[in-house]
């Protein structure tokens, strides 16, 4: 703090604010100073009337001196239902500036993705994925940048930003590093909870330094203002009640002080006990008495203008108070006189000319609550109304129909179902939940009733897979969801289910429905959704005679329709998992195939099946060793998830595949990149979930591979690789990986108990595929010294398994097992028939692995060399410093 009156051009407010302006200029040269510049986070906070509005002020002189770029936004306290508000205001005026080619140029492909929900755009015809969506506002905000430096942006009153701004603000702090722009942010302290208040928590601690917080003004600083304001011949005693009555709040003092000096009130001693009825007039019921005075057309005309929040220019105003052009316009001027209206500063751009906006939050809000609770209502529906016949569309009608009072109005539900759908479109979940919400306490008639549930199920799923089941299930209850809709609708209870953790359920509640179903399409689709949920479950046990029904009702299939190639899928997959003959496996998965290719309506974006059915489908080719299929589909998915802007637990899960697919491929470098991006992702969504622990599986199992052991511990420690397990299947089977990291860390007694672990839970489901479930050659392995025999036993058994399953890798690795459990000449047969399958095989590190062992066995320079050469090529840093080792040590004598 400071007594230091401000320079000339500073605003009144910024009386003690030297030390916040300095902070601003530093910022500020930062980022002028040059182009890679990482920008820079400040963010402001504090109470009603403390200049945070006026700092962002200097903050733009500042900034607009040095040469910046500044764009700026306002939260409304009415205006936080409107989705992306605050985002729109701060980058609209620019993007819309430009040519639409030109916007899609700098947009590249986040323009069909973030432009619908900056209103540049039209929406596509499928819901978009929100946190897509943020990554696109982001990507925005980056190539601006680099067109608009130095780019500044402000954006007051942050409390009341709508949610979706704020998940990307969020977004945007914990990647400003990678873009050359200085946000600044102000906001009062607490106004906000739940996840609007998380992402203003995570803008916080973004900040560079402390969040600031403004102080009120001193007595110095107050009568420093009140003299500067009135004149030197103002008064101690005069200065210090004016301190006193406003409390040192730069923006009651600032208003107290024109209320003087409109009253030509002396400053002095003697006038002083004048001045609690003068604030009085400025705020509360104050405000309401001086507006009361200024007529009621004037006050009809500020009630409108605080029903419509934003956009408030002077034809709206009008029709919305029932007034003339001319009265509108001697009303706007009238309350511009009376401080309470004014015209937007123009260098925002975001408003017409002729627009207006309140002076001051705090107006606003007054004038707001001060409407009377009937005609407020009514002002809303009347809004509606006005702003759906400017053809501004059911979205931006949707915040004043939520407002009405609820009066069996069909129209008004249909509305609401049509902004609901407009919201989902621009990735506004949040915002569509409530207007189906508010739909339904209309209510919708019998016949519509469970549409609207089945909608706001649909609105919630993303988010709030529980608030979905109860949803479907009270829509499932209700007479109305017939034929294909109502499938869809078991289908969509049953994804739910299993996303909440309830995969028993979701089994039951689809058999449930098959079973009431007459033979037909919509059956055989229930009971392949049943059979893949059964298929997925990780659970102790699972119905003995599922494996046979499954294979009856596959054998019935041609592949016609998509109910038949995913039960073809679903087959493919159980063989898979039980090891059957891989080429059996291969055939049933291609007959799913049309043309090679994914079916109409099965691709990755279509929602009909979901990303399980598809990930059997690439999984049973990738552990057949035919990769070049699998990565075909895994690259699909990853591209289908980009383009579409689904950056959430789906692009997750492509990017988990993907490294899965370069696990195989032996690519070790590359498969933890994708993984880690992965496990990036899934972290948004949330641990536990199934798409969790695919990332940090493999990732665990391609950092072991790479033998970058104790990094593998620090990934399993920190993002909880540990039992419980899930409830779903992950593939490689987490208990095995776990077994294996618990040995290579030296806790060998827990790791052979993990590994035993695994045993059971395979012999429960009948897994019996050694390379998915690879816990018997690690225990083999672990075993050979303390337990020869059983090492024997589960080796040779190992072997048997996967001469059954007959790929390349499975035999190849079995024989590696073996020749780890003897010595000699048997030794060197068995390491030599290891090589032989795995140089067949498309798994280059088992490839490497083999070769090594069989130049330490067979003493062979020759084989050291070329699995040295295979193990670098592939990232596998311990193999390779094995290799080294056994030619440093003269493996090569012999």
């Amino acid at each position: 703090m400071t007594e230091v009156r401000p320079t000339a051009a500073a605003s009144a407010s910024l009386w003690e604010r030297d030390e916040e302006v300095a902070a601003v200029a530093r910022a500020v040269d930062s980022l002028c100073a040059d182009r890679s510049s990482s920008g820079g986070l400040l963010v402001f906070r504090g109470e009603a009337g403390l200049g945070k509005t006026a700092l962002l002020a200097e903050t733009r002189r500042i900034a607009e001196a040095r040469g910046c770029q500044v764009w700026s936004a306002r939260g409304g306290e009415t205006l936080r239902s409107v989705p992306f508000n605050v985002v729109r205001q701060l980058l609209q005026p620019a993007l819309m500036s430009m040519l639409p080619e030109e916007a899609r140029e700098y947009l590249g492909d986040w323009y069909d993705i973030a432009g619908p929900a900056l209103g540049i755009a039209d929406p596509g015809d499928r819901q978009a994925d929100p946190q897509g969506v943020c990554d696109g506002l982001v990507a925005a905000v980056r190539r601006l940048s680099r067109r608009d430096w130095p780019l500044v942006l402000l954006i007051d009153d942050a409390h009341w930003a709508d949610q979706e701004t704020l998940h990307w603000l969020a977004a945007l702090a914990e990647r400003r590093e990678e873009m050359s722009v200085l946000v600044v942010v102000t906001r009062r302290p607490g106004e906000v909870s739940g996840t609007s208040a998380r992402h203003l928590d995570t803008v916080a601690a973004a900040a560079d330094g402390p969040v600031t917080t403004l102080s009120a003004l001193t007595p110095d600083a107050t009568a420093g203002l009140t003299r500067a304001t009135l004149g030197e011949h103002a008064d101690a005693a005069f200065c210090r009640e004016v301190w006193a009555v406003t409390a040192g709040n730069p923006y009651e003092t600032v208003e107290l002080l024109a209320k003087v000096q409109d009253s030509e009130l002396e400053p002095v001693e003697a006038r002083a006990g004048d001045l609690r009825e003068l604030n009085r007039s400025a705020r509360g019921g104050g405000l309401v008495a001086r507006l009361e005075e200024l007529g009621i057309d004037a006050t009809r005309f500020a009630w409108a203008a605080a029903i419509l929040g934003t956009g408030i220019s002077l034809d709206l105003v009008a029709k919305l108070a029932t007034l003339k052009p001319d009265e509108a316009r001697r009303c706007a001027e009238l309350l511009r006189t009376a401080r309470i209206l004014t015209a937007p500063d123009p260098t925002t751009g975001r408003t017409a000319e002729g627009d207006l906006e309140f002076v001051h939050p705090l107006i606003a809000t007054a004038v707001y609550n001060s409407i009377p609770d009937a005609l407020r209502t009514a002002m809303h529906g009347i809004a509606a109304r006005i702003v759906t016949d400017e053809g501004h569309g059911a979205a931006a009608a949707a915040r004043h129909l939520i407002e009405v009072h609820p009066d069996d109005d069909e129209e008004l539900v249909g509305q609401l179902r049509e902004a609901a759908r407009e919201h989902l479109a621009v990735g506004a979940p949040d915002a569509a939940r409530r207007c189906l919400e508010r739909a339904l306490k209309e209510p919708p008639r019998p016949e519509t009733h469970p549409h609207v549930l089945y909608e706001l199920a649909e609105a919630t799923f993303l988010t709030a897979p529980a608030r979905t089941i109860s949803q479907l299930r009270a829509a499932l209850g209700m007479p109305g969801l017939d034929g294909d809709k109502r499938v869809d609708a078991v289908f969509r209870l049953s994804q739910a289910l299993l996303h909440n953790d309830q995969l028993e359920e979701a089994v039951r509640t689809v058999e449930a429905e098959a079973a009431r179903l007459q033979p037909g399409p919509a059956r055989m689709r229930l009971q392949a959704v049943h059979f893949m949920w059964e298929g997925i479950h990780a659970g102790e046990t699972t119905s003995p005679d599922r494996s046979r029904r499954l294979a009856d009702l596959a054998r019935t299939c041609t592949g016609r329709d998509n109910s038949e190639r995913a039960l073809l899928i679903l087959r493919g997959f159980d063989a898979l998992m039980h090891g059957e003959n891989a080429e059996e496996v291969v055939e049933l998965c291609d007959r799913a195939l049309v043309n090679g290719r994914l079916a109409p309506g099965l691709g990755w974006t279509d929602t009909e099946w979901g990303i399980e059915l598809l990930l059997m489908l690439a999984n049973a080719y990738a552990f057949t060793d035919r990769l070049d299929r699998a990565e075909t589909l895994y690259n699909e998915a990853l591209r289908a998830y980009e383009t579409a802007g689904w950056s959430g637990g789906h692009l997750a899960l492509a990017h988990a595949y993907v490294g899965l697919g370069h696990r195989r491929r032996g690519r070790l470098r590359d498969a933890e990149k994708s993984l880690r991006e992965s496990l990036r992702l899934a972290e948004r969504v949330g641990r536990r979930l199934p798409l969790y622990w695919s990332a940090t599986c493999n990732l665990v199992d391609t950092l072991l591979a790479r033998g970058h052991v104790e990094e593998a511990w620090e990934v399993a420690e920190r993002y909880g690789f540990a039992p419980p397990y899930p409830s779903t299947i992950v593939l490689p089977d987490p208990r095995s990986v776990r077994g294996r990291l618990l040995l290579a860390v030296g806790r060998t007694k827990d790791g052979v108990n993990e590994l035993e672990a695994a045993e059971k839970a395979a012999a429960a489901r009948g897994h019996h595929n050694p390379v998915l479930v690879p816990w018997a050659a690690d225990l083999a392995r672990a075993l050979a010294t303390e337990d020869p025999a059983r090492a024997a036993r589960l080796a040779v058994d190992v072997r048997r398994q996967a001469e059954r399953f007959g790929t390349d890798t499975a035999i190849g690795e079995a024989l590696r097992c073996a020749a780890a459990l003897e010595t000699g000449q048997r030794a060197v047969r068995l390491a030599a028939q290891a090589v032989t399958y795995l140089e067949s095989s498309p798994c280059q590190y088992e490839h490497a692995a083999a070769r090594i062992e069989y130049g330490i066995a067979a003493r062979s320079a020759t084989d050291l060399d070329r699995g040295l050469g295979l193990a670098v090529s592939c990232g596998a840093d311990g193999l390779a410093a094995r290799a080294r080792a056994a030619l440093k040590a003269g493996a090569g004598a012999g």
